[in-house]
């Protein structure tokens, strides 16, 4: 008889909220419609505490029917003074009304949206962290972006 894998479950690992400049719209390139998202601060909170420096960007690739690709990549700086590095790779989809109403900056319900990502996470001082796989659901807001990790187990 063949073992059965186990069933992964989520636990929450950390949260993140971070600030974004301007976003940067590059009109279309040889790989579509790209445009870049500085995050130009934040926070991590939960199994890392720190701030998630200024540098980072989202490179996005906007779909033809109005779906992004996210590529997150940032950095933290923890309480401790340790690096992570967080690389966020997923999808923000929904009606085009509503994809047009976030891209406005309204207030827009996340339910009415599918905005979620696979986080991976690299950090000398925190191996442990570099040992699981994260999933992770995001809160698209008119300034900021907002999202909770949970690790795979």
């Amino acid at each position: 008889m063949p073992t059965i894998p186990p069933v992964p479950t989520l636990e929450p690992a950390f949260d993140v909220v971070a600030e974004l400049g301007p976003i940067e719209d590059h009109g279309m390139t040889r790989v579509g419609h790209r445009r870049v998202v500085p995050i130009v601060g934040g926070a991590i909170t939960g199994v890392f505490d720190g701030e998630i420096l200024p540098g980072g960007a989202d490179w996005q690739i906007v779909r033809a029917d109005g779906s992004i690709e996210i590529d997150g990549r940032y950095s933290a700086r923890g309480r401790d003074g340790s690096l992570l590095y967080l690389h966020a790779v997923g999808v923000r989809s929904g009606d085009p009304e509503v994809l047009e109403a976030l891209l406005a900056g309204a207030d827009v319900d996340p339910a009415d949206y599918y905005f979620r990502a696979v986080v991976t996470v690299e950090s000398a001082a925190h191996p442990e962290l570099e040992r699981a796989v994260y999933v992770a659901s995001y809160v698209r807001e008119a300034n900021r972006v907002r999202y909770r990790a949970y690790r795979v187990t």
